[in-house]
């Protein structure tokens, strides 16, 4: 009989602060400010028969990585239809609608998001995470659920679950 469980991630250091606006519309944006953003991962898996899912240890250790990554960094978003960033040696230059905003590259990081919001932060960590597809059909993962939550009680979660009929995981 196969026994299935959710493990979860939410440990104290799966945390970062980090710089961010948030873009309304192609006309408005915040404010620069930043969060104490906290991370929790809940992965659905199939429990082994020594009562284990997976050596849980692992992925810890990825998404201390991650948080370490962005951690007293401003965020700028790479994808965004309405900001469009300048590279140069030193700098990232947001320019949107009229301004032109520089960055220091050693303050700043550009990810593959369309903007800096808990739901598009929960996005970019869990397709970090689902990008070795081997190691979680190897660790019986069958869906995994990624909530980053902005330090005042709200939070904006992504999904990935294996929709294949067999214990293989999707490509």
């Amino acid at each position: 009989m196969t026994r299935i469980a959710t493990v979860e991630l939410h440990k104290e250091e799966l945390k970062f602060s980090a710089g961010h606006f948030m873009i309304v519309s192609g006309l408005e944006r915040e404010t620069m400010h930043g969060h104490d953003y906290q991370i929790q991962v809940s992965f659905n898996t199939t429990i082994t028969e020594n009562g284990m899912a997976f050596d849980c240890r692992t992925y810890k250790a990825a998404l201390l990585r991650l948080c370490s990554s962005l951690d007293y960094r401003f965020i700028l978003p790479a994808e965004s239809v309405y900001l469009r960033l300048e590279e140069t040696d030193t700098h990232y230059i947001a320019h949107m609608q009229q301004e032109q905003i520089p960055f220091l590259k050693r303050d700043a990081i550009a990810l593959p998001i369309c903007n800096v919001t808990m739901e598009e932060l929960s996005n970019w960590f869990l397709q970090q995470l689902i990008q070795d597809r081997l190691m979680l059909k190897k660790d019986g993962i069958h869906g995994i659920t990624v909530k980053v939550f902005n330090g005042r009680g709200e939070s904006g979660a992504t999904t990935w679950q294996n929709h294949s009929k067999d214990t293989a995981v999707e490509a």
